[in-house]
């Protein structure tokens, strides 16, 4: 990570595993696909799309499991906060849950994915963007 990159640092709701962002996000979403809503108990979750290369851990390292094929998500073993997914499908991309930064305003969603699998009884006041699936796939 250069000098003059701005640092995001965030982390698990314990403290045990901690992270820094190093890089520009390539994309700020809401995701309202089923995977997310489980995985993290909400009925949407915000992440910031990063390069792998401006991601790293700094404290800890989180659990990991195959939450579907070649989609791999980061979590505390310990406290269960959701941190990462890594999907195969985006090689040079990391997905950093932007509720465990230490300063959530500061990486505000820009669109929402996945709103076929949106809960009938969840809406949300913005004027954003909406995709059925991966905002790629409609394009």
């Amino acid at each position: 990570m250069s000098d003059d990159t701005k640092i995001w640092a965030g982390g698990c709701c314990c403290g045990a595993v901690r992270f820094e962002i190093g890089a520009e996000p390539v994309l700020l979403e809401f995701c309202h696909c089923q995977t997310c809503r489980r995985a993290s108990g909400a009925p949407v979750m915000a992440w910031a799309g990063i390069p792998v290369a401006g991601f790293r851990f700094t404290e800890g390292e989180p659990g990991r499991f195959a939450s579907s094929p070649g989609v791999t998500r980061g979590f505390c073993d310990r406290c269960g906060t959701s941190l990462t997914i890594f999907s195969e499908a985006f090689p040079d991309e990391i997905y950093v849950s932007t509720s465990a930064l230490d300063d959530p305003e500061t990486l505000a969603p820009e669109v929402h994915i996945w709103t076929s699998h949106k809960l009938g009884w969840f809406e949300t006041a913005d004027a954003l963007p909406r995709y059925r699936r991966f905002r790629a796939d409609e394009v």
